[in-house]
């Protein structure tokens, strides 16, 4: 199983608590997260199913490279983190 975790920013529209899913790369992981929780989906995917500019995410504290296909590999016992980027100065 891949836990997948949330910034806390994220909280602050929809509860989206830490999460065990299977998967081997991001795009599987994050796509049974979305099934988890529907409402998820429009927050980190756009309606292409890319993850969206504002969104990073990290497997096991590297970012991924890819976040169109999100195809980078995800290992069991992986650690999974979504966070919403910021931006302004």
């Amino acid at each position: 199983m891949v836990l997948v975790e949330f910034t806390p920013n994220l909280e602050k529209h929809l509860a989206c608590p830490t999460q065990e899913v299977e998967g081997s790369s991001v795009r599987e992981v994050l796509q049974a997260c979305c099934e988890q929780n529907p409402e998820l989906r429009s927050y980190i995917l756009d309606d292409q199913n890319r993850i969206r500019k504002h969104i990073a995410v990290f497997v096991d504290g590297v970012i991924i490279t890819d976040k169109i296909q999100q195809s980078d590999k995800v290992k069991d016992k992986s650690v999974v983190y979504v966070a919403q980027a910021l931006s302004g100065g």
